[in-house]
């Protein structure tokens, strides 16, 4: 079942995403991404992406989001917004795919960036066939 939040709900995520980036420890890529979810409990986490020397251990600020959602308890993602600072918007990265599968597999993720144009689609329609929890068992 896909998702659905009301558009006030949908511009405070924008804005949580947006204000997220501006957090963001991105020395190397000088590419700040910031990601707002929105979980089950109706509580909004951000995250912002975080960079490192070794780049193989750089986080992604959907995944900070999410593990920062997880560490608090939550397990149910309802919708993601992701702002990157670039003229077209940009979707989740293949590994943030995957993770917000495990909390949301029909959750709403919505791009945005610095001009009007915005990407509005479903989790299972970014990553279709996505394995998860239901493949362990």
């Amino acid at each position: 079942m896909t998702q659905k939040i009301s558009a006030p709900l949908c511009r405070r995520l924008e804005k949580a995403a947006r204000a997220a980036a501006k957090k963001s420890y991105s020395p190397y890529s000088k590419f700040p991404v910031g990601a707002a979810i929105l979980c089950g409990s109706g509580k909004i986490y951000t995250g912002c992406n975080v960079e490192n020397a070794s780049y193989g251990l750089c986080n992604c600020a959907e995944r900070t989001a999410i593990f920062t959602a997880a560490a608090a308890g939550e397990r149910t993602i309802k919708a993601v917004a992701v702002y990157t600072p670039t003229a077209a918007p940009t979707s989740p990265c293949g590994a943030c795919r995957q993770v917000i599968n495990e909390f949301g597999p029909t959750a709403l993720v919505i791009s945005v960036c610095d001009s009007a144009a915005r990407i509005e689609t479903t989790l299972d329609q970014l990553l279709p066939h996505a394995f998860g929890p239901a493949n362990l068992t």
